[in-house]
Protein backbone atom coordinates (compact mmCIF):
# COMPACT_ATOMS: atom_id res chain seq x y z
CA UNK A 1 0.00 0.00 0.00
CA UNK A 2 3.01 2.41 1.32
CA UNK A 3 4.82 1.41 -2.08
CA UNK A 4 1.94 2.43 -4.12
CA UNK A 5 1.95 5.72 -2.97
CA UNK A 6 -1.41 5.00 -1.56
CA UNK A 7 -1.44 7.24 1.87
CA UNK A 8 -3.54 5.03 4.88
CA UNK A 9 -6.24 6.44 6.85
CA UNK A 10 -6.64 5.85 10.71
CA UNK A 11 -8.87 2.55 9.67
CA UNK A 12 -6.05 1.63 8.01
CA UNK A 13 -4.13 1.79 10.98
CA UNK A 14 -6.95 0.23 13.58
CA UNK A 15 -6.73 -2.58 11.22
CA UNK A 16 -2.78 -3.37 11.13
CA UNK A 17 -2.16 -2.74 14.73
CA UNK A 18 -3.15 -6.16 16.01
CA UNK A 19 -0.66 -7.52 13.09
CA UNK A 20 2.32 -5.46 14.33
CA UNK A 21 1.65 -6.46 17.88
CA UNK A 22 1.25 -10.19 17.12
CA UNK A 23 4.91 -9.74 15.08
CA UNK A 24 6.52 -7.93 18.25
CA UNK A 25 5.30 -10.81 20.44
CA UNK A 26 6.01 -13.67 18.19
CA UNK A 27 9.71 -11.99 17.99
CA UNK A 28 9.76 -11.95 21.86
CA UNK A 29 8.53 -15.17 21.67
CA UNK A 30 10.86 -16.42 19.29
CA UNK A 31 13.98 -15.18 20.94
CA UNK A 32 12.67 -16.88 24.58
CA UNK A 33 12.43 -20.00 23.62
CA UNK A 34 15.77 -19.89 21.88
CA UNK A 35 14.79 -19.93 18.19
CA UNK A 36 17.11 -17.59 17.87
CA UNK A 37 17.52 -17.14 13.82
CA UNK A 38 13.65 -17.31 13.58
CA UNK A 39 13.27 -13.69 15.87
CA UNK A 40 16.04 -12.54 13.97
CA UNK A 41 13.68 -13.06 10.41
CA UNK A 42 10.69 -11.74 12.49
CA UNK A 43 12.39 -8.29 13.76
CA UNK A 44 13.77 -7.70 10.08
CA UNK A 45 10.14 -8.04 9.23
CA UNK A 46 8.99 -5.48 11.41
CA UNK A 47 11.81 -3.62 10.13
CA UNK A 48 10.32 -3.38 6.58
CA UNK A 49 6.73 -2.98 7.93
CA UNK A 50 8.50 0.07 9.70
CA UNK A 51 7.74 -1.00 12.82
CA UNK A 52 8.86 0.84 15.65
CA UNK A 53 10.40 -1.95 18.07
CA UNK A 54 10.20 -1.12 21.80
CA UNK A 55 12.70 -1.76 24.26
CA UNK A 56 11.48 -5.33 24.95
CA UNK A 57 11.87 -5.85 21.42
CA UNK A 58 15.51 -4.95 21.68
CA UNK A 59 15.92 -6.67 24.43
CA UNK A 60 14.81 -10.12 22.88
CA UNK A 61 16.55 -9.44 19.48
CA UNK A 62 19.86 -8.58 21.15
CA UNK A 63 19.07 -11.80 23.08
CA UNK A 64 18.96 -14.02 20.42
CA UNK A 65 22.14 -11.88 18.94
CA UNK A 66 24.12 -13.01 21.86
CA UNK A 67 23.27 -17.00 21.39
CA UNK A 68 24.06 -16.66 17.59
CA UNK A 69 27.42 -14.58 18.32
CA UNK A 70 25.91 -12.04 15.67
CA UNK A 71 28.34 -9.30 16.79
CA UNK A 72 27.42 -7.51 13.25
CA UNK A 73 23.74 -7.75 13.34
CA UNK A 74 24.57 -6.69 17.45
CA UNK A 75 26.15 -3.62 16.24
CA UNK A 76 23.88 -2.63 13.93
CA UNK A 77 21.14 -3.04 16.54
CA UNK A 78 22.95 -0.79 19.04
CA UNK A 79 23.30 1.66 16.21
CA UNK A 80 19.48 1.39 16.40
CA UNK A 81 19.09 2.29 19.87
CA UNK A 82 21.25 4.98 19.91
CA UNK A 83 19.35 6.79 16.82
CA UNK A 84 16.24 6.11 18.97
CA UNK A 85 17.01 7.47 21.59
CA UNK A 86 16.79 4.02 23.55
CA UNK A 87 20.58 4.28 25.01
CA UNK A 88 19.47 5.49 28.53
CA UNK A 89 17.48 2.32 29.29
CA UNK A 90 18.71 0.21 31.37
CA UNK A 91 17.33 -3.19 30.43
CA UNK A 92 18.33 -2.06 26.70
CA UNK A 93 21.73 -1.24 28.19
CA UNK A 94 22.16 -4.26 30.21
CA UNK A 95 21.60 -6.52 26.67
CA UNK A 96 24.04 -4.78 25.05
CA UNK A 97 26.46 -5.59 27.61
CA UNK A 98 25.72 -9.20 27.75
CA UNK A 99 25.47 -9.37 23.65
CA UNK A 100 28.95 -8.03 23.30
CA UNK A 101 30.14 -10.11 25.99
CA UNK A 102 28.86 -13.29 24.70
CA UNK A 103 29.91 -11.89 21.36
CA UNK A 104 33.66 -12.37 22.22
CA UNK A 105 34.15 -8.33 22.42
CA UNK A 106 34.74 -7.86 26.52
CA UNK A 107 36.40 -4.47 25.72
CA UNK A 108 33.22 -3.24 24.14
CA UNK A 109 31.38 -4.92 26.68
CA UNK A 110 33.23 -3.05 29.47
CA UNK A 111 32.91 0.50 27.75
CA UNK A 112 29.96 0.54 27.23
CA UNK A 113 29.29 -0.95 31.00
CA UNK A 114 31.35 1.91 32.26
CA UNK A 115 29.21 4.37 30.31
CA UNK A 116 25.49 3.54 31.56
CA UNK A 117 24.09 6.27 33.33
CA UNK A 118 22.42 3.86 35.28
CA UNK A 119 23.13 0.29 36.28
CA UNK A 120 21.16 -2.15 38.19
CA UNK A 121 22.50 -5.45 39.68
CA UNK A 122 21.55 -6.84 36.37
CA UNK A 123 24.35 -4.93 34.50
CA UNK A 124 26.70 -6.00 37.09
CA UNK A 125 25.52 -9.54 36.79
CA UNK A 126 26.08 -9.18 33.11
CA UNK A 127 29.82 -7.45 32.41
CA UNK A 128 31.22 -10.56 35.52
CA UNK A 129 29.93 -13.22 33.55
CA UNK A 130 30.73 -11.66 30.43
CA UNK A 131 34.61 -11.70 31.75
CA UNK A 132 34.10 -15.14 33.88
CA UNK A 133 33.08 -16.87 30.76
CA UNK A 134 36.07 -15.30 28.60
CA UNK A 135 38.17 -16.81 30.56
CA UNK A 136 39.55 -13.49 32.57
CA UNK A 137 39.09 -14.76 35.87
CA UNK A 138 40.82 -12.15 37.73
CA UNK A 139 38.67 -9.17 35.89
CA UNK A 140 35.87 -10.80 37.13
CA UNK A 141 36.68 -11.42 40.56
CA UNK A 142 37.78 -7.55 40.27
CA UNK A 143 34.39 -6.61 39.01
CA UNK A 144 33.03 -8.12 41.63
CA UNK A 145 34.83 -6.62 44.49
CA UNK A 146 34.06 -3.08 42.53
CA UNK A 147 30.61 -4.10 42.63
CA UNK A 148 30.10 -4.29 46.41
CA UNK A 149 32.42 -1.29 46.63
CA UNK A 150 29.62 0.80 45.01
CA UNK A 151 27.42 -1.08 47.38
CA UNK A 152 25.02 -2.55 44.90
CA UNK A 153 24.03 -5.55 46.28
CA UNK A 154 24.48 -9.06 44.49
CA UNK A 155 21.94 -11.69 44.01
CA UNK A 156 22.02 -15.03 43.85
CA UNK A 157 22.61 -14.28 39.64
CA UNK A 158 25.97 -12.42 40.62
CA UNK A 159 27.09 -15.64 42.59
CA UNK A 160 26.75 -18.15 39.88
CA UNK A 161 28.97 -15.65 37.81
CA UNK A 162 32.04 -15.37 40.12
CA UNK A 163 31.81 -18.36 41.47
CA UNK A 164 33.04 -20.18 37.86
CA UNK A 165 35.76 -17.47 38.35
CA UNK A 166 36.98 -18.57 41.89
CA UNK A 167 37.14 -22.24 40.17
CA UNK A 168 39.10 -21.19 37.26
CA UNK A 169 41.77 -19.37 39.73
CA UNK A 170 41.13 -21.78 42.53
CA UNK A 171 40.79 -18.77 44.71
CA UNK A 172 39.36 -20.69 47.83
CA UNK A 173 39.51 -18.36 50.17
CA UNK A 174 37.06 -15.82 47.93
CA UNK A 175 34.59 -18.39 47.28
CA UNK A 176 34.11 -19.33 50.93
CA UNK A 177 33.39 -15.89 51.39
CA UNK A 178 30.92 -15.98 48.53
CA UNK A 179 29.21 -19.06 49.91
CA UNK A 180 29.27 -16.98 53.14
CA UNK A 181 27.37 -14.25 51.91
CA UNK A 182 24.69 -16.36 49.99
CA UNK A 183 24.17 -18.25 53.56
CA UNK A 184 24.10 -14.68 56.08
CA UNK A 185 21.58 -13.31 53.32
CA UNK A 186 19.48 -15.78 52.99
CA UNK A 187 19.60 -16.75 49.82
CA UNK A 188 17.46 -19.40 48.47
CA UNK A 189 20.05 -21.88 47.80
CA UNK A 190 18.84 -23.16 44.05
CA UNK A 191 20.19 -26.00 41.57
CA UNK A 192 22.15 -23.52 39.70
CA UNK A 193 24.04 -21.78 42.77
CA UNK A 194 24.43 -25.54 44.28
CA UNK A 195 26.20 -26.66 41.28
CA UNK A 196 27.94 -23.69 41.04
CA UNK A 197 29.60 -24.29 44.67
CA UNK A 198 30.10 -27.94 43.67
CA UNK A 199 32.63 -27.33 40.73
CA UNK A 200 34.42 -24.17 42.60
CA UNK A 201 34.56 -26.61 45.85
CA UNK A 202 35.75 -29.50 43.48
CA UNK A 203 38.01 -27.41 41.05
CA UNK A 204 39.75 -25.50 44.36
CA UNK A 205 40.72 -29.12 45.88
CA UNK A 206 38.10 -29.42 48.50
CA UNK A 207 36.62 -32.39 47.09
CA UNK A 208 35.01 -33.57 50.23
CA UNK A 209 33.39 -30.32 50.79
CA UNK A 210 31.80 -31.01 47.12
CA UNK A 211 30.72 -34.09 47.61
CA UNK A 212 28.66 -33.46 51.10
CA UNK A 213 27.45 -30.08 49.00
CA UNK A 214 25.80 -32.53 46.75
CA UNK A 215 24.24 -35.49 48.95
CA UNK A 216 22.77 -32.11 50.91
CA UNK A 217 21.06 -30.56 47.83
CA UNK A 218 17.28 -31.47 47.50
CA UNK A 219 17.16 -31.40 44.04
CA UNK A 220 19.44 -32.54 41.39
CA UNK A 221 19.61 -31.92 37.29
CA UNK A 222 21.84 -33.81 35.41
CA UNK A 223 24.14 -30.73 35.89
CA UNK A 224 24.49 -31.69 39.53
CA UNK A 225 26.12 -35.08 38.83
CA UNK A 226 28.08 -33.96 35.82
CA UNK A 227 30.23 -31.77 37.78
CA UNK A 228 30.78 -34.27 41.12
CA UNK A 229 31.52 -36.72 38.40
CA UNK A 230 34.05 -34.56 36.74
CA UNK A 231 35.64 -33.24 40.39
CA UNK A 232 36.66 -36.62 40.98
CA UNK A 233 38.20 -37.05 37.68
CA UNK A 234 40.08 -34.44 37.88
CA UNK A 235 41.51 -35.45 41.16
CA UNK A 236 42.10 -38.95 40.00
CA UNK A 237 39.66 -40.92 41.67
CA UNK A 238 37.68 -42.10 39.04
CA UNK A 239 36.55 -45.73 40.94
CA UNK A 240 34.27 -42.85 42.63
CA UNK A 241 33.22 -41.43 39.42
CA UNK A 242 32.25 -44.72 38.55
CA UNK A 243 30.65 -45.56 41.35
CA UNK A 244 28.56 -41.76 40.77
CA UNK A 245 28.20 -42.49 37.47
CA UNK A 246 26.22 -46.06 38.28
CA UNK A 247 24.23 -44.15 41.03
CA UNK A 248 23.32 -41.88 38.17
CA UNK A 249 21.73 -44.76 35.91
CA UNK A 250 20.00 -45.97 39.35
CA UNK A 251 18.03 -43.12 39.99
CA UNK A 252 16.22 -43.58 36.24
CA UNK A 253 17.80 -39.69 35.46
CA UNK A 254 19.45 -40.15 31.70
CA UNK A 255 23.09 -39.15 31.86
CA UNK A 256 23.48 -36.70 28.93
CA UNK A 257 26.58 -36.24 26.22
CA UNK A 258 28.05 -33.78 28.52
CA UNK A 259 28.12 -36.95 31.39
CA UNK A 260 29.96 -38.71 28.85
CA UNK A 261 32.98 -36.05 28.22
CA UNK A 262 33.70 -36.13 32.41
CA UNK A 263 33.17 -40.25 32.81
CA UNK A 264 35.57 -40.83 29.55
CA UNK A 265 37.68 -37.85 31.27
CA UNK A 266 37.42 -39.19 34.51
CA UNK A 267 39.13 -42.83 32.52
CA UNK A 268 41.92 -41.13 30.84
CA UNK A 269 43.00 -39.77 34.23
CA UNK A 270 43.57 -43.08 35.74
CA UNK A 271 44.22 -45.08 32.58
CA UNK A 272 41.63 -47.18 32.81
CA UNK A 273 41.37 -47.75 28.93
CA UNK A 274 38.85 -50.72 28.94
CA UNK A 275 36.29 -48.92 30.95
CA UNK A 276 36.83 -46.15 28.76
CA UNK A 277 36.32 -47.80 25.83
CA UNK A 278 33.03 -49.30 27.37
CA UNK A 279 31.07 -45.83 28.06
CA UNK A 280 32.27 -44.46 24.83
CA UNK A 281 30.75 -47.61 22.61
CA UNK A 282 27.71 -47.71 24.94
CA UNK A 283 27.08 -44.14 23.70
CA UNK A 284 24.59 -44.40 20.56
CA UNK A 285 24.34 -48.29 21.70
CA UNK A 286 22.44 -47.88 24.65
CA UNK A 287 21.84 -44.37 25.52
CA UNK A 288 20.99 -43.15 21.93
CA UNK A 289 23.33 -40.28 22.12
CA UNK A 290 25.84 -39.21 18.95
CA UNK A 291 29.31 -38.91 19.59
CA UNK A 292 30.33 -35.45 18.56
CA UNK A 293 34.23 -33.93 18.43
CA UNK A 294 34.69 -33.95 22.48
CA UNK A 295 33.96 -37.53 22.94
CA UNK A 296 36.59 -38.90 20.62
CA UNK A 297 39.46 -36.30 22.23
CA UNK A 298 38.62 -37.64 25.18
CA UNK A 299 39.36 -41.00 24.08
CA UNK A 300 42.04 -40.44 21.78
CA UNK A 301 43.78 -38.47 24.70
CA UNK A 302 42.60 -41.88 27.00
CA UNK A 303 44.23 -44.31 24.46
CA UNK A 304 47.61 -42.24 23.87
CA UNK A 305 48.29 -41.18 27.31
CA UNK A 306 47.82 -45.41 27.63
CA UNK A 307 50.65 -45.84 24.94
CA UNK A 308 48.03 -47.26 22.48
CA UNK A 309 49.33 -44.97 19.68
CA UNK A 310 48.32 -46.95 16.86
CA UNK A 311 44.56 -47.34 18.22
CA UNK A 312 44.40 -43.67 18.90
CA UNK A 313 45.80 -42.89 15.45
CA UNK A 314 43.18 -45.27 13.94
CA UNK A 315 40.00 -43.77 15.70
CA UNK A 316 40.92 -40.19 14.33
CA UNK A 317 41.35 -41.97 10.85
CA UNK A 318 37.74 -43.81 10.84
CA UNK A 319 35.81 -40.63 12.85
CA UNK A 320 32.20 -39.88 10.67
CA UNK A 321 33.63 -36.12 10.56
CA UNK A 322 36.80 -34.45 10.17
CA UNK A 323 38.81 -34.16 13.27
CA UNK A 324 40.04 -30.71 14.00
CA UNK A 325 42.71 -29.48 15.55
CA UNK A 326 42.20 -30.44 19.38
CA UNK A 327 41.69 -34.36 18.36
CA UNK A 328 44.98 -34.11 16.55
CA UNK A 329 46.44 -31.81 19.65
CA UNK A 330 45.51 -34.68 22.22
CA UNK A 331 47.54 -36.94 20.01
CA UNK A 332 50.31 -34.69 19.92
CA UNK A 333 50.59 -34.31 23.82
CA UNK A 334 50.73 -38.35 24.07
CA UNK A 335 53.51 -38.41 21.30
CA UNK A 336 55.48 -36.38 23.77
CA UNK A 337 54.94 -38.43 26.72
CA UNK A 338 55.79 -41.90 24.50
CA UNK A 339 58.39 -39.70 22.88
CA UNK A 340 57.59 -40.84 19.43
CA UNK A 341 59.40 -38.41 17.22
CA UNK A 342 58.11 -39.70 13.87
CA UNK A 343 54.21 -39.86 14.80
CA UNK A 344 54.75 -36.63 16.19
CA UNK A 345 55.42 -34.67 13.26
CA UNK A 346 52.79 -36.77 11.44
CA UNK A 347 50.04 -35.50 13.76
CA UNK A 348 51.64 -31.85 13.96
CA UNK A 349 51.43 -31.55 10.24
CA UNK A 350 47.56 -32.52 10.48
CA UNK A 351 47.24 -30.35 13.36
CA UNK A 352 49.16 -26.81 11.90
CA UNK A 353 46.93 -27.54 8.75
CA UNK A 354 43.86 -26.75 10.33
CA UNK A 355 45.39 -24.34 12.73
CA UNK A 356 48.51 -22.43 11.18
CA UNK A 357 49.03 -20.24 14.06
CA UNK A 358 48.75 -22.44 16.74
CA UNK A 359 51.23 -21.39 19.18
CA UNK A 360 50.91 -24.39 21.38
CA UNK A 361 51.26 -27.04 18.82
CA UNK A 362 54.41 -25.72 17.73
CA UNK A 363 56.05 -25.53 21.47
CA UNK A 364 54.45 -29.23 22.34
CA UNK A 365 56.54 -30.21 18.61
CA UNK A 366 59.79 -27.96 19.86
CA UNK A 367 59.53 -29.76 23.21
CA UNK A 368 59.03 -33.09 22.02
CA UNK A 369 62.61 -32.37 19.73
CA UNK A 370 64.98 -30.82 22.55
CA UNK A 371 63.55 -34.04 25.03
CA UNK A 372 65.15 -36.01 22.28
CA UNK A 373 68.47 -33.85 22.20
CA UNK A 374 67.41 -32.83 18.35
CA UNK A 375 68.19 -29.02 19.23
CA UNK A 376 68.41 -27.99 16.14
CA UNK A 377 65.41 -29.13 14.69
CA UNK A 378 63.96 -27.60 18.36
CA UNK A 379 65.58 -24.55 17.00
CA UNK A 380 64.27 -24.32 14.07
CA UNK A 381 60.38 -24.71 15.27
CA UNK A 382 61.15 -22.14 17.53
CA UNK A 383 62.48 -19.50 14.43
CA UNK A 384 59.01 -20.58 12.70
CA UNK A 385 57.03 -19.58 16.10
CA UNK A 386 59.44 -16.00 16.16
CA UNK A 387 58.88 -15.60 12.27
CA UNK A 388 54.82 -15.55 12.47
CA UNK A 389 54.38 -13.14 15.56
CA UNK A 390 53.22 -16.00 18.04
CA UNK A 391 53.68 -15.87 21.38
CA UNK A 392 54.40 -18.74 24.03
CA UNK A 393 52.10 -18.80 26.86
CA UNK A 394 54.49 -18.76 29.78
CA UNK A 395 54.50 -21.20 32.45
CA UNK A 396 52.91 -19.38 35.96
CA UNK A 397 52.07 -20.63 39.20
CA UNK A 398 49.99 -18.69 41.67
CA UNK A 399 49.13 -19.88 45.47
CA UNK A 400 46.24 -17.90 47.23
CA UNK A 401 47.18 -16.71 50.68
CA UNK A 402 45.25 -14.51 52.97
CA UNK A 403 42.43 -13.94 50.02
CA UNK A 404 45.29 -12.39 48.06
CA UNK A 405 46.66 -14.20 45.03
CA UNK A 406 50.38 -14.59 44.52
CA UNK A 407 51.40 -15.35 41.07
CA UNK A 408 55.16 -16.74 39.88
CA UNK A 409 57.09 -17.61 36.09
CA UNK A 410 60.06 -19.32 35.80
CA UNK A 411 63.47 -17.35 37.64
CA UNK A 412 60.65 -14.58 39.06
CA UNK A 413 62.32 -12.12 41.54
CA UNK A 414 59.28 -9.36 40.89
CA UNK A 415 57.78 -10.49 44.28
CA UNK A 416 58.64 -8.70 47.33
CA UNK A 417 60.16 -11.26 49.38
CA UNK A 418 61.66 -12.83 46.88
CA UNK A 419 64.85 -12.77 48.47
CA UNK A 420 63.07 -15.08 51.72
CA UNK A 421 61.79 -17.56 48.62
CA UNK A 422 64.84 -18.15 47.48
CA UNK A 423 66.52 -19.04 50.58
CA UNK A 424 63.73 -20.96 51.48
CA UNK A 425 64.21 -23.10 48.27
CA UNK A 426 67.72 -23.51 48.30
CA UNK A 427 67.62 -25.00 51.48
CA UNK A 428 64.74 -27.00 50.86
CA UNK A 429 67.16 -28.13 47.66
CA UNK A 430 69.85 -29.10 49.53
CA UNK A 431 67.53 -31.18 51.76
CA UNK A 432 66.43 -33.18 48.85
CA UNK A 433 69.31 -33.91 47.80
CA UNK A 434 70.39 -35.22 51.03
CA UNK A 435 66.98 -37.60 50.56
CA UNK A 436 67.92 -38.73 47.38
CA UNK A 437 66.64 -35.79 44.84
CA UNK A 438 68.56 -35.29 41.55
CA UNK A 439 67.54 -32.57 39.19
CA UNK A 440 66.36 -34.09 36.12
CA UNK A 441 67.35 -31.61 33.29
CA UNK A 442 65.66 -33.98 30.81
CA UNK A 443 62.89 -31.16 31.13
CA UNK A 444 64.92 -27.96 30.85
CA UNK A 445 64.50 -27.60 26.71
CA UNK A 446 67.10 -25.23 26.10
CA UNK A 447 70.71 -26.10 25.05
CA UNK A 448 72.27 -24.70 27.77
CA UNK A 449 75.23 -25.51 29.96
CA UNK A 450 75.06 -28.32 32.60
CA UNK A 451 74.89 -25.87 35.42
CA UNK A 452 72.81 -23.53 33.73
CA UNK A 453 70.03 -26.43 33.17
CA UNK A 454 70.29 -26.78 37.03
CA UNK A 455 69.86 -23.66 37.78
CA UNK A 456 66.72 -23.13 35.22
CA UNK A 457 64.78 -25.80 37.03
CA UNK A 458 65.41 -25.21 40.13
CA UNK A 459 63.54 -21.84 39.81
CA UNK A 460 60.30 -22.87 37.59
CA UNK A 461 57.41 -21.79 39.22
CA UNK A 462 55.60 -24.11 41.11
CA UNK A 463 59.10 -24.73 42.91
CA UNK A 464 59.05 -20.50 43.91
CA UNK A 465 54.99 -20.76 44.85
CA UNK A 466 55.42 -23.62 46.99
CA UNK A 467 58.76 -22.39 48.53
CA UNK A 468 56.34 -18.89 49.24
CA UNK A 469 53.45 -21.27 50.75
CA UNK A 470 55.65 -22.79 53.16
CA UNK A 471 56.95 -19.32 53.98
CA UNK A 472 53.54 -17.47 54.84
CA UNK A 473 51.08 -20.45 55.89
CA UNK A 474 51.63 -22.27 60.18
CA UNK A 475 53.70 -25.72 60.25
CA UNK A 476 51.21 -28.36 58.71
CA UNK A 477 49.22 -26.29 56.94
CA UNK A 478 48.18 -27.76 53.59
CA UNK A 479 49.58 -25.93 50.81
CA UNK A 480 47.47 -25.58 47.21
CA UNK A 481 49.35 -24.34 43.75
CA UNK A 482 47.63 -23.89 40.36
CA UNK A 483 49.52 -24.20 37.37
CA UNK A 484 48.52 -22.85 34.18
CA UNK A 485 50.50 -25.76 31.78
CA UNK A 486 51.35 -29.40 32.45
CA UNK A 487 53.70 -29.64 35.64
CA UNK A 488 56.91 -30.88 34.40
CA UNK A 489 58.02 -34.06 35.83
CA UNK A 490 61.17 -33.03 37.96
CA UNK A 491 58.42 -30.41 39.47
CA UNK A 492 56.65 -33.19 40.26
CA UNK A 493 59.43 -35.39 41.44
CA UNK A 494 60.57 -32.29 43.81
CA UNK A 495 57.01 -31.75 45.08
CA UNK A 496 57.03 -35.22 46.53
CA UNK A 497 60.66 -34.81 48.15
CA UNK A 498 59.24 -31.40 49.86
CA UNK A 499 55.72 -33.12 51.15
CA UNK A 500 58.10 -35.64 53.01
CA UNK A 501 60.66 -33.05 54.07
CA UNK A 502 58.10 -30.51 55.26
CA UNK A 503 55.89 -32.89 56.07
CA UNK A 504 53.02 -30.88 54.36
CA UNK A 505 50.29 -31.91 51.45
CA UNK A 506 50.74 -30.05 48.66
CA UNK A 507 47.99 -29.66 46.59
CA UNK A 508 48.89 -29.10 42.95
CA UNK A 509 46.50 -28.31 40.15
CA UNK A 510 47.63 -28.51 36.75
CA UNK A 511 46.02 -27.43 33.41
CA UNK A 512 44.91 -31.45 33.55
CA UNK A 513 44.32 -32.46 36.64
CA UNK A 514 45.30 -32.37 40.89
CA UNK A 515 48.42 -34.13 42.16
CA UNK A 516 48.11 -34.85 46.14
CA UNK A 517 51.08 -34.98 47.48
CA UNK A 518 52.03 -36.24 51.03
CA UNK A 519 54.55 -38.40 52.74
CA UNK A 520 56.55 -38.43 49.66
CA UNK A 521 53.82 -39.77 47.26
CA UNK A 522 51.35 -38.46 44.85
CA UNK A 523 47.74 -39.17 44.27
CA UNK A 524 48.22 -39.78 40.72
CA UNK A 525 50.46 -42.88 40.84
CA UNK A 526 52.82 -40.85 38.73
CA UNK A 527 50.27 -41.45 35.64
CA UNK A 528 49.29 -38.42 34.33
Amino acid sequence: MQLADVKPTSVTMVSVLPACAQLATLQQGYAQNGCSNDALVVFHQMQLANMTPDSGSIVSVLRACSLLGALWKGKCIHAYVIRSGMAEDVNVGNSLVSMYAKCVSIDVALQFFDNMPKRDVVSWNAIIAGYSQNGQAYEALRLFQQMQRDKMKPDLTTMVSVLPACAHLAALQQGKLIHGHILRNGLEMDVSTGNALIDMYAKCGRLEIARSLFEKMPKRDVVSWNVMILGYGLHGRSKDAISLFSQLEQTGMKPDDITFICILSACSHAGLVDEGRKYFNSLNRDHCITPRMEHYICVVDLLGRAGYLDEAQELINNMPFEPDASVWGALLGACRIHCNIELAEYVAKHHLKLESNNTGCYVLLSNIYAAAGRWQDAAKVRTMIKTKGLKKNPGRSWIEIKNSVHTFVGGDKSHPQSEKIYAVLDSLIRDMKKEGYVHDKTFVLQDVEEEEKENIISTHSEKLAIAFGLLETSPGMPIQITKNLRVCGDCHNASKFISKIAKREIVLRDINRFHHFKDGVCSCGDYW
